[in-house]
């Protein structure tokens, strides 16, 4: 039996100048292994992300999100 562990990661964007750019990190988010649920908050330029730490890790998140333009890093609020 495996157990899924979800991991709740927070990061703050930099680069955003539209809403349509929610829907791009939303949508590559999404399509890494593991992601189960990813927000992106234009207003405050936060982006939450569950994830199963074991298959995709912060470091994936922040590599995705520059490959579609945007920098992020992790923030802890």
């Amino acid at each position: 039996m495996t157990t899924q562990t979800t991991t709740h990661t927070i990061l703050r964007a930099e680069g955003f100048s539209c809403p349509s750019c929610v829907a791009k990190i939303e949508k590559a988010l999404g399509q890494l292994p593991g992601v189960v649920l990813a927000k992106v908050h234009f207003a405050s330029s936060r982006i939450e992300v569950d994830h199963d730490a074991a298959l995709t890790t912060v470091d994936d998140i922040v590599a995705a999100i520059a490959k579609v333009g945007y920098t992020a890093r992790p923030s802890a609020f």
